[in-house]
C-alpha cells in the first residue's frame, strides 16, 4: 500500500512561505528564496503525513503538468489563477525526484494523475485536501479528518454533484445559484441521473451542452479515461439513460 500524495499544494505552500521580497528602491524589487528551508518544509509536511497514517510501503508524489487539457475544452478554466509559481518551485520538485517516486502526465493535473494511478492500482491511500478527490473510489485522507473509504457509487455521485455545483475556484460555474447542498437535494429528490442534471441546467435557461461541458471539466480522470501510451483522453460522456444505483448518500 502506498500514499498517493497531491504534492502540488504542499510544494507551492512551502515555497511561497519561504519567499523574501527585497526592495532596493529605484523601482527595483527582488524576490529571493532559501532553497534549503523550502525543501525542509516540504519534507516536514511529507513526513508528518507518513507519521499520521502509519503503516504503508512508500509515498508517491503527483504533480500537474505545465499544460492543462481542460483549457482546450474551456479557455477560461483557472483563468483567474495568473500568479507565477513561487521561487524555488521547480528546483524543489527536481530535488524530490531524487528521494521519492514522482509522477506527472502530459497535459494533466495532479488530480487526474492520482485518479488514473489509484484506479489502475487500487488499494492505496489518496492524500489531498481537494474535494475533487471524492470522485476517486478507495481510501482518502484530506489532511485533517480521519481516512474515509469512498465506494465507486459514491465517487460517481460526487461527480454529478460537482457537475451541477461547478467550482468557482477553478473558473467553471456549474448552474447559477446551485451549490453542493442544493445539488444533492435535487438529486435526492429527482434521482441520481444525468436527466436530473440536464433538467436543472434547463431550469436556468442553459442547455445539455452546458451541462456536458461542466461535467467534463469536473471529471477527475480514471484509468479507463486515459491511454498512457498515446496520451489520449476519453472525455466523460453519459450513457443513454445514465442513472446511478441506489447506495450510500454522498
Amino acid at each position: 500500500m502506498s500514499l498517493l500524495i497531491d504534492a502540488d499544494y504542499i510544494v507551492y505552500k512551502a515555497c511561497a512561505a519561504n519567499e523574501t521580497e527585497i526592495d532596493y528602491g529605484d523601482d527595483v524589487i527582488v524576490v529571493t528564496s532559501n532553497f534549503s528551508d523550502a525543501y525542509e518544509a516540504v519534507l516536514s509536511e511529507l513526513y508528518g503525513i507518513a507519521e499520521c497514517l502509519g503503516c504503508f510501503d512508500d509515498s508517491i508524489l503527483f504533480f500537474s503538468d505545465s499544460r492543462n487539457f481542460r483549457k482546450l475544452l474551456y479557455p477560461a478554466y483557472k483563468g483567474q489563477r495568473n500568479r507565477k509559481k513561487p521561487c524555488g518551485y521547480k528546483r524543489v520538485i527536481n530535488a524530490l525526484k531524487q528521494d521519492f517516486q514522482v509522477i506527472s502526465y502530459p497535459s494533466l493535473e495532479a488530480d487526474d494523475a492520482i485518479g488514473i494511478y489509484a484506479t489502475k492500482f487500487p488499494g492505496n491511500i489518496v492524500v489531498s485536501p481537494d474535494k475533487d478527490m471524492r470522485q476517486i473510489p478507495g481510501d482518502l485522507f484530506n489532511l485533517t479528518d480521519p481516512v474515509i473509504t469512498i465506494t465507486p457509487n459514491e465517487a460517481d455521485r460526487w461527480h454529478l454533484v460537482q457537475s451541477m455545483a461547478g467550482d468557482q475556484t477553478d473558473g467553471y460555474g456549474g448552474i447559477p445559484t446551485i451549490g453542493v447542498k442544493r445539488a444533492i437535494a435535487l438529486l435526492d429528490k429527482n434521482g441520481w441521473s444525468w436527466e436530473t442534471v440536464v433538467k436543472a441546467y434547463e431550469s436556468k435557461d442553459l442547455t445539455e451542452d452546458d451541462a456536458l461541458m461542466n461535467a467534463r471539466l469536473a471529471k477527475i480522470l480514471h484509468a479507463k479515461n486515459y491511454d498512457e501510451e498515446t496520451g489520449t483522453i476519453a472525455y466523460w460522456t453519459p450513457s443513454p439513460g445514465y442513472r446511478l444505483d441506489d447506495g450510500a448518500a454522498v
